[in-house]
């Protein structure tokens, strides 16, 4: 079963510009790999704080996760 979409995380991460969502998903820390990772399939949630990207580490395929806290 697929899962479901968090329309308020997709219209949070729409209005970042598309070169600023590049970097940020090219900018994730692995504890794997310990270091910066590009993260892969992930999912966005949208918390209290912010948005919360959740999804696979590029590298070692550890899970990895990215806040972008609110303005």
């Amino acid at each position: 079963m697929g899962e479901a979409i968090d329309f308020e995380a997709v219209q949070k991460w729409n209005k970042i510009p598309k070169d600023i969502q590049q970097k940020l998903l090219n900018n994730v820390w692995c504890g794997g790999c310990l270091g910066n990772c590009t993260i892969v399939d992930y999912t966005m949630i949208n918390e209290d704080f912010g948005l919360v990207l959740r999804g696979k580490c590029k590298n070692c395929g550890g899970g990895v996760a990215r806040v972008l806290e609110d303005e």
